[in-house]
């Protein structure tokens, strides 16, 4: 059971990172959370505090930055909440610990933004552990009825069941609406709305912030959006940038626009994979984008969940989305995962595997997904090709699979294919 502090705020939803939070706080002498605005960081912060300092308060902001040290006033676990604002907290952070003869647990630092290299000169490093935080799964949400857990199926604990079918809809909506825990409770019009705000928030403030033009970054994320799930090539970006505009985007500029969204959390890279650790493939392969959460892509295509029941390739690709998101949560809840368990295959020879989720002892399972049960054969093809190749490279000595599996929308049964050795469930069952 995870222990709360004082400041736990009122109705708080509990939240699967929170076992890393309190572990890092017995392990480090101060934890940072970080991810998108909005996503539960604070409430997650307040949720171990026992004291906490807004720094992003006008009337707080210009004290702290002319003395960092009043930021750290306070019983620990003392929350800083996004400290980025006045970076200097940060050192004065670390040298606090340093000078604090071993104690753990002093502070809890929220970040939604990464400040500038040049003011932070000390990395923190053996003293300010690092939590990455998401929006919420459908299994926080409430939303899912789970029964299939990841952590147990690296053990090789599965049961076959029914499951509640939730149906294409409730898949529409889930994409749409999104993982947002202020607006768990409100409706889909509400939360379609709520969403185009916040990306009106995150060009037009946001961004400048970070040097950037706000409709330049709107239309190189509207291209990751008709992009998503897929590695897109920079010179695809910018052409699409590019479109409607007097002159052609340059490649340079992409890569900058992508940095800003990196540093404000939006958008998540997924790597390639090879089975051989040392190879030179999983540095070479480009990177799938994904944004930090399916509501995003869905607000920038302007779709509803309306529309996309009527465009199944769009779908396709915003409920791999979907998957990609919760499943990242979920595997970084498991031991011995590092920040990213999370890849992609794609090789010469046209075998794509949607996810791999691979932990820091080289055990690793591939995952396919799939918007409906027509595409469960072929996801079983891909994964039982996959283990083919990793099996004939016998020099590597590569580790066979812990499992595969096919993640479906509405598959009836959570099973187990025998003769395939691949299970097949929907999403709805998964649990961490």
């Amino acid at each position: 059971m995870v222990s709360y502090g004082s400041e736990l705020p009122d109705g708080y939803r509990p939240r699967i990172v929170d076992a890393r939070i309190e572990h890092f706080l017995r392990t480090f002498g101060g934890v940072e959370i970080k991810g998108p605005k909005w996503c539960g960081k604070s409430w997650s912060a307040l949720a171990f505090g026992e004291s906490v300092v807004y720094v992003d308060l006008p009337s707080v902001k210009g004290l702290i930055e002319s003395d960092p040290a009043l930021a750290l006033e306070g019983e620990a676990p003392h929350v800083v909440d996004e400290w980025q604002e006045a970076p200097a907290i940060w050192d004065c952070a670390r040298h606090a610990i340093d000078v604090s003869g071993g104690r753990k647990g002093l502070y809890i630092l929220t970040g939604s933004s990464t400040p500038r290299k040049e003011a932070v000169s000390h990395s923190g490093a053996g003293r300010i552990g690092r939590v990455d935080m998401s929006t919420m799964t459908l299994w926080e949400m409430g939303k899912a009825s789970g029964g299939v857990s990841l952590r147990r199926l690296f053990e090789g604990d599965f049961k076959s069941s029914l499951q509640v079918e939730k149906g294409l809809p409730f898949y529409a909506e889930a994409v749409c609406s999104g993982g947002w825990p202020g607006l768990a409770c409100q409706d889909g019009v509400d939360s379609v709305e709520t969403v185009r705000q916040y990306l009106d928030a995150l060009f037009e403030v946001s961004v400048p912030k970070k040097g950037g033009v706000s409709g330049t970054a709107r239309r190189v994320a509207q291209s990751l959006a008709r992009n998503v799930a897929s590695a897109a090539k920079l010179k695809t970006i910018a052409d699409d940038a590019s479109e409607g505009e007097s002159g052609a985007m340059a490649v340079s500029t992409v890569s900058f626009y992508l940095e800003i969204l990196k540093d404000l959390y939006v958008i998540d890279e997924l790597p390639g994979w090879e089975a051989p650790v040392r190879s030179k493939s999983r540095l070479r392969t480009k990177p799938k984008r994904y944004f930090a959460d399916p509501s995003l892509a869905a607000s920038l295509l302007g779709t509803s969940s309306q529309r996309l029941l009527g465009d199944g390739q769009t779908f396709g690709f915003l409920f791999e989305s979907l998957c990609v998101h919760d499943l990242l949560v979920y595997a970084r809840a498991l031991p011995g995962a590092g920040r990213f368990p999370l890849r992609y295959y794609s090789d010469a020879d046209g075998l794509e595997v949607d996810v791999i989720i691979e932990l820091d002892d080289g055990r690793w399972a591939g995952i396919e997904i799939k918007l409906g049960e027509n595409g469960v054969p072929s996801g079983v093809a891909n994964l039982n090709r996959l283990r083919k190749k990793v099996a004939s490279n016998q020099v590597a000595r590569n580790p066979s699979p812990e499992f595969m599996a096919v993640l479906t929308a509405n598959s009836p049964f959570a099973r187990y294919d025998k003769q395939n050795d691949v299970y097949v469930f929907p999403l709805n069952a998964l649990e961490p």
